[in-house]
């Protein structure tokens, strides 16, 4: 699922197609910022949702489990995409190389944040890297968009601990002073969701030119990960969110993972998996804003 992983490989352990059923077999059995953005925070034990930030007051209850859920997806569903979910390419000579992750608009103060995952950036230069929302068919709707800064935390920098597997770029356009998310909105950033949530994966498989996506319950693995089982979830697809509360009429939504963290996000594409967001992330959050 990654490309420019560890030490700046093209490639890393998401090469699923090459398991055989047995191993995937296997594999399944053992598988409250205050700045003026909006935060979700949710409370495990009532799951009561807050929005710090802008918003101030109770917005409901997360739909923590779904009644009547259809049983697992066998895959995910390639579609035209949402505004705030991209690919991100790698640049050679000025111009777009390739695809080889997945990123997504969050919502901050100076409108210029993206989340993905710590693996898919680290060894890469910010000059090397572009982000380009909505991508579809070849098609930039949104523009091409740089990157001016990579932030992971020191627990990922040190020992590339899966738990901290997240990453946030600064992006801008060359020459222009516009902001991402004025142009195309930006997820909101979940904070302190159960492992049990009804979330959407979205991600760009390097093999297409276009997104997939897939719905279902997410589930935890041990204390700080969380599993979510749907197929077709190959390289290019690491650092695609886990969006909760998705808008059906907007397909914006609530980041609550990214596809990342153990097995650098799953080592089948039927299994991903992200860290779970709490403090580190809410802390890393903080020194981005303070970037943008």
């Amino acid at each position: 699922m990654l490309h420019g992983g560890l030490g700046g490989r093209g490639g890393g352990r998401h090469a699923r197609t090459a398991h055989t059923l047995l191993g995937a077999a296997i594999a399944l059995l053992s598988a409250a910022i205050t700045v003026t953005c909006a935060v979700v925070l949710l409370d495990p034990a009532t799951g009561a949702v807050q929005v710090a930030g802008r918003v101030a007051d109770t917005v409901g209850t997360a739909p923590v489990r779904v009644p009547g859920a259809p049983p697992v997806l066998t895959g995910g569903e390639p579609f035209d995409g949402t505004p705030a979910v991209g690919a991100l390419f790698t640049l050679s000579g000025g111009r777009l190389a390739r695809h080889f992750c997945t990123a997504s608009v969050v919502d901050s103060p100076h409108g210029d944040l993206v989340i993905t995952a710590a693996h898919c950036v680290t060894g890469k230069s910010p000059g090397q890297i572009a982000f380009v929302p909505g991508y579809h068919s070849g098609r930039a709707p949104f523009g091409i968009w740089l990157t001016s800064a990579v932030l992971a935390d020191s627990a990922w920098r040190g020992s590339a601990d899966p738990d901290h597997d997240v990453a946030f770029l600064v992006v801008h356009q060359a020459g222009r002073s516009a902001q991402v998310q004025n142009l195309i909105g930006g997820e909101q950033l979940g904070i302190g969701w159960p492992t049990r949530a009804w979330v959407q994966a979205i991600g760009y498989p390097d093999g297409t030119e276009q997104p997939i996506t897939c719905q279902n319950e997410s589930k935890p693995l041990g204390r700080h990960q969380m599993e979510f089982d749907c197929g077709g979830y190959t390289n290019g697809t690491s650092g695609g969110p886990f969006l909760g509360r998705v808008n059906p009429g907007t397909g914006a939504g609530t980041v609550i993972g990214v596809i990342g963290g153990y097995e650098q996000g799953g080592d089948i594409a039927a299994v991903s998996y992200s860290p779970r967001f709490g403090g580190a992330v809410r802390a890393l959050y903080q020194t981005a804003v303070a970037h943008g």
